[in-house]
């Protein structure tokens, strides 16, 4: 299984933390070379989207299968790339650190697992196009490849629950 990254250098998605875990971002972006040298096109989740839906997208902690930490409550192709918006489980205690990193932006990557279907190689660059790929998960990672995946923006009731919640016991 291959793992792919958010956005590119220098692109800062516009993703949101509330308080009760939601978040929202892109999970790979058009068009753009990673730091592999995969370039995912347009089009190339519509069929996995449709035949998996959100709940055959699993949610995980840097690509670990024995760490996942929430659901997807949508997934969907636009011009830029596969936006996304998703919950963390705050039942769990992962679920809650995360929030809190992504709260303080000490953790703010997106990185997909795949199976590539369909990709040609450009015999100039190198390059490899991911033309249709099988989603297997996304992950909230701390390195993602595609380096400009970025939380932009935290609310500030995000901030305050999860001082409640961290607040060490006397």
């Amino acid at each position: 299984m291959h793992h792919k990254t958010a956005s590119p250098r220098g692109t800062r998605p516009r993703a949101v933390i509330s308080a009760t875990g939601v978040f929202v971002g892109y999970a790979s972006l058009f068009g753009r070379a990673d730091a592999s040298g995969d370039i995912v096109m347009p089009g190339a989740f519509t069929d996995t989207l449709k035949k998996k839906g959100t709940g055959g997208i699993r949610m995980l902690f840097q690509h670990d299968p024995s760490e996942p930490v929430g659901a997807w409550l949508d997934l969907a192709e636009n011009a830029r790339g596969l936006l996304v918006r998703g919950r963390l489980n705050l039942g769990v205690q992962r679920g809650r650190e995360l929030l809190a990193l992504l709260a303080q932006r000490g953790l703010d990557g997106l990185s997909i697992g795949f199976r590539t279907v369909s990709a040609s190689r450009d015999r100039l660059t190198g390059l490899r196009r991911l033309h249709r790929v099988d989603l297997w998960e996304i992950s909230l990672v701390t390195f993602p490849m595609q380096a400009g995946a970025r939380i932009a923006d935290v609310k500030q009731e995000a901030r305050t629950k999860l001082a409640r919640l961290f607040k060490p016991q006397t």
